[in-house]
């Protein structure tokens, strides 16, 4: 496994921290890393959870990375789950289920690329949604100034980060990344996800 700037959780609660010269990790921390015990019942289920969190309008983004020794392309994931978090330093989070194919090959790379949408980029937000296809076919992208990953052409605006910590949240990950270099290309309205649809602002 190629070598990654992160070390995951050893204990629930330990922050991983970017070190200078990063060591192989795990790309999913182990099974009893759990927010709810098996012997707890959930407050609510999973569809009502579903169902009013969908009342929460947010932006879309293209988390991308760029491939390792042994890997054919890119790496890329479509993300609804992403915040700005810290001014200084400047850091970053994205969400991503433990069951993503895709997350693994970005812990190995340590770093990402995030990709801001526009409101016209709903094709391109799908394109990075599906699992198991060439995501980046006929996807126009240069590399991030930085770390290198893929910085897709016409999004309004890109972060190239590196990878400063990983938590564990429940059935996701919390990704923590520093801020490397970033840039706005343009003023269009942002691509919006609104109650399982895209949208965009109106007035």
């Amino acid at each position: 496994m190629a070598a990654t700037v992160v070390r995951y959780l050893r204990s629930v609660g330990s922050p991983t921290s970017a070190a200078a010269e990063p060591e192989p990790v795990n790309t999913l921390p182990r099974p009893d890393l759990r927010a709810v015990g098996e012997d707890e019942r959930a407050p609510v289920s999973p569809a009502e959870f579903r169902s009013v969190l969908s009342n929460f309008a947010s932006g879309v983004t293209v988390i991308t990375a760029p491939p390792g020794a042994d890997e054919d392309g890119p790496a890329g994931f479509a993300c609804q789950s992403f915040a700005s978090l810290s001014l200084d330093p400047p850091l970053v989070t994205f969400m991503v289920a433990r069951t993503s194919t895709t997350w693994p090959r970005i812990a190995r790379a340590g770093v990402f690329c995030v990709n801001i949408l526009g409101a016209e980029q709903g094709v391109l937000c799908r394109s990075f949604a599906v699992s198991g296809a060439d995501k980046f076919a006929g996807v126009p992208h240069r590399p991030s100034p930085v770390t290198g990953s893929p910085r897709l052409d016409g999004v309004p605006a890109w972060i190239d980060c590196r990878i400063h910590a990983v938590h564990t949240g429940g059935d996701h990950l919390i990704v923590v990344g520093r801020v490397e270099a970033m840039g706005a290309d343009g003023e269009g309205d942002p691509l919006l996800f609104h109650k399982g649809r895209f949208g965009r602002f109106t007035g």
